[in-house]
């Protein structure tokens, strides 16, 4: 396996943050703005610079100012620092965590939510670009990390819990080289084979296209909700690592689902591999368990079992199966 780059890790020591700098950190209107932006995402200074629209000597003061008042954490991935949020610890963890609800309860002005955006899409863009260009690397790579086949066997199990029908429709996302449309094919009437890679969308229909009932669509879940399709299932394996917006993706399954439907959901667990980024196109760094089940309940998805796998090359794998058994707030609002 190749060695992993240099990850450098930037922590305020919990004792070393002051009252006083806490308060006066937060007691700025742009860098509650900074804080809320870094909601569910972390961004380069470059990015920040972007999302503020302010040059780079301005911005890294403010950055600086909320990395000793402990609200902010930096990581160096290869030539790259990446700002974060800092979790809540030591004696103002309290205060701390009552900042981070307040702000949240705020919404970020337009020109800053223009800005994050156009960082999503530059992402999205620079993903699909590497797929275009790289898609042998990509196979080789991704089959280091996470074999396909230990995922896809979970996958299946999950699927067919508690399932006494065969299914009206399954869709999955991101179909990569389609290679788990046979098993779903035979678990549904139809089957919804969807990739924003037109690259990836081509191997898929060259390994599954005598199957009679699945259809190939490229482009994004958003295309399939306005045609009003429901499904029984939604699969989504190995793909919100390269989703720009991973949160939106499970609200758009939510969505695409029919009431007691699942969503099936696989994951590298949270890793510092920061070599994945440019080998596998990664946007992500992996999820913590919790996040995901966070951004789940958010979309009226309710955790109905998780399967774990763990790697000898030091990834986890995470399985998760989700119910709808309400309606988002996102759904109502359509």
């Amino acid at each position: 396996m190749k060695t992993a780059a240099p990850v450098i890790n930037f922590p305020i020591p919990a004792e070393k943050v002051s009252l006083a700098g806490l308060l006066s950190a937060s007691g700025d209107a742009l860098r509650l703005q900074i804080i809320r932006a870094l909601a569910q995402d972390s961004f380069s200074v470059s990015e920040l610079c972007t999302i503020f629209g302010m040059r780079q000597s301005a911005l890294s003061h403010h950055l600086k100012v909320l990395i000793d008042a402990g609200l902010l954490s930096r990581k160096k991935e290869m030539t790259t620092t990446f700002y974060r949020r800092a979790l809540p610890k030591g004696p103002l963890a309290a205060l701390h965590q009552e900042i981070l609800l307040r702000v949240d309860e705020e919404t970020l002005p337009s020109e800053p939510q223009a800005g994050i955006a156009r960082i999503q899409q530059r992402r999205e863009r620079n993903s699909l670009a590497f797929f275009k260009g790289n898609l042998e690397r990509f196979r080789q790579q991704q089959e280091l990390i996470a074999p396909w086949q230990d995922y896809s066997e979970a996958t299946l199990q999950l699927l067919d819990r508690n399932r006494d029908r065969r299914l009206t429709r399954i869709v999955e996302i991101g179909v990569g080289e389609g290679w788990l449309l046979p098993a779903l094919h035979e678990r549904a009437a139809s089957v919804v084979a969807l990739d924003l890679s037109e690259a990836m969308l081509a191997q898929a229909q060259a390994f599954a296209r005598h199957l009679p009932h699945v259809e190939f669509v490229q482009g994004s879940t958003s295309q399939i909700i306005e045609n009003g399709d429901k499904a029984g299932a939604v699969i989504a394996n190995m793909v919100l690592h390269h989703t720009p917006d991973p949160r939106q993706m499970l609200v758009e399954a939510s969505q695409l689902l029919e009431a007691n439907g699942h969503f099936i959901v696989s994951e590298l667990c949270a890793h510092d591999q920061a070599w994945a980024r440019e080998h596998c196109g990664d946007l992500w760094l992996g999820f913590a368990p919790e996040q995901l089940q966070a951004w789940a309940e958010e979309a009226g998805l309710h955790a109905s079992a998780s399967v774990f796998i763990a790697q000898r090359n030091g990834f986890q794998i995470q399985i998760h199966q989700f119910e709808k058994t309400t309606t988002s707030a996102s759904e109502e609002s359509i």
